[in-house]
């Protein structure tokens, strides 16, 4: 893909969110018009992106290595293991902070004195967190 054609993809993202914005900013401002301005927003955005995906991976291809083939591709799938734990146990840690957060704060607004028991299960909570982070340590450090 040439330099021309990079510069007029990125100058029809920025137009695509300029020009509909600019359109409603302008007028008066009402929720058809907001809900339109965000359609067509939404449409020339991915418009644009789904071309410019397009071009770049119809582009000539390319042959790796064979001689690597096997390392590269144990160390890419490394990477997404360590991604994926992550990802995994913080979106775990988070569905469980907010059932034990809000289970603790609704027990300390009816008996302040269960305050360090639900604290307890609240840490515990995002300890899940932690443990993946670890594991992500982990894996990242045999690569």
């Amino acid at each position: 893909m040439t330099m021309a054609t990079k510069l007029i993809f990125i100058a029809t993202l920025i137009l695509s969110i300029i020009v509909p914005f600019g359109y409603y900013l302008i007028g008066e401002k009402s929720k058809k018009r907001y809900k339109k301005t965000i359609g067509v927003n939404a449409f020339f955005f991915f418009g644009a992106f789904a071309i410019a995906s397009i071009m770049l991976l119809g582009g000539p291809e390319v042959q790796a290595a064979s001689a690597d083939g096997g390392a590269a591709l144990s160390t890419g799938l490394g990477y997404i293991a360590a991604a994926l734990v992550t990802g995994l146990s913080c979106v775990g840690g988070g569905i469980a902070v907010a059932s034990a957060a809000s289970a603790a704060l609704g027990a300390i607004s009816e008996d302040s004195s269960v305050l360090g028991k639900s604290l307890i299960f609240v840490g515990l909570a995002e300890g899940v967190c932690l443990y993946g982070l670890i594991i992500s340590f982990m894996i990242l450090g045999k690569l």
